[in-house]
């Protein structure tokens, strides 16, 4: 059977490509658009100019990689986002899996819990982070509950402690979605699996670490990978709590870094380079997070 040249052009089944194009034409416009002009600004000599004005830009190769690797600064802001990371990604996939496990079962005000968890992520930022300022300032409500326990100096102005207080918020204020998408996820796994389970003497705990944590899985592979890109692109955080990456750039992050030197000092072309690297350091740890969290046992 012959193929027309609709069909030739748009595939087997023309309906669909009708329907992802809009979003393909967003994705060139708002993602690869941008990082395509991104990497040519980082190999150039690029600055603002006024609009309609023609100068020139050399190109100057690796020169302003040089000058991010270079810089202590970056360096510490990509140390940072790793820690943030290490302490964000498995909180947010243990506590994210355990409450939805505990959501999805029949329990008393079930509907009000689902709602109050995803509350916080719905809720602006700002708005949010006036709480915990509130909390964790020195003489806050969690430093009156721990006493002479309390870290001195205080939570967000404390530079190892700064970036971990951090996390945990990102974590608390993004669960809501995570436990969304492990809700979602846990109404595919079959019962039978659970009663063939309870038949061979198997208890809550082992139910849950050999039916429902397999069952699973391809949830657990998307909360990690996006946790781990929203993750990498901190910034509202660390710029509204720390008031800009204190204490001496311990909360800093890279694409606070990438604001500060090319919107606030006016050089784009490194902190274009700054979010290339970022780039490719994301896909990097993304595979690493595929390879291991996906692969099947």
């Amino acid at each position: 059977m012959r193929r027309g040249p609709v069909t030739r052009f748009l595939g087997e089944h023309p309906i669909g490509t009708v329907f992802v194009t809009p979003y393909v034409v967003f994705l060139a416009a708002v993602f690869a658009y941008p990082l395509g002009f991104a990497v040519y600004m980082s190999f150039h000599d690029y600055f603002f100019t006024a609009p309609g004005a023609v100068v020139d830009r050399p190109f100057v190769g690796f020169e302003n990689y040089v000058t991010v690797l270079s810089d202590p600064a970056v360096r510490r802001a990509f140390a940072n986002v790793l820690v943030f990371l290490v302490i964000n990604v498995p909180l947010t996939v243990v506590l994210s899996l355990g409450l939805s496990t505990a959501l999805n079962s029949a329990i008393r005000w079930r509907t009000f819990f689902r709602v109050s968890y995803y509350v916080p992520y719905v809720t602006a930022s700002v708005a949010v982070v006036g709480v915990w300022l509130f909390l964790f300032n020195s003489n806050g409500l969690v430093n009156s509950i721990l006493g002479p326990l309390a870290p001195d100096p205080s939570w967000l102005v404390n530079s190892k402690l700064a970036m971990p207080t951090i996390a945990v918020y990102v974590t608390w204020k993004q669960l809501g979605f995570f436990i969304l998408l492990y809700l979602a996820a846990l109404q595919n796994v079959s019962k039978d699996l659970y009663e063939a389970a309870s038949m061979d003497g198997a208890g809550r705990w082992r139910s849950f670490l050999n039916v429902t944590v397999p069952g699973v899985r391809p949830a657990t592979t998307l909360v990690v990978l996006v946790a781990t890109v929203t993750g990498a692109n901190l910034f509202t955080e660390p710029y509204l709590l720390t008031g800009g990456g204190g204490p001496d750039g311990a909360s800093a992050s890279p694409v606070l870094i990438m604001y500060q030197r090319g919107i606030e000092q006016g050089n784009p072309d490194v902190g274009s380079a700054i979010g290339v690297l970022l780039v490719i350091g994301v896909l990097i740890i993304a595979l690493i997070e595929r390879r291991f969290v996906g692969r099947e046992d």
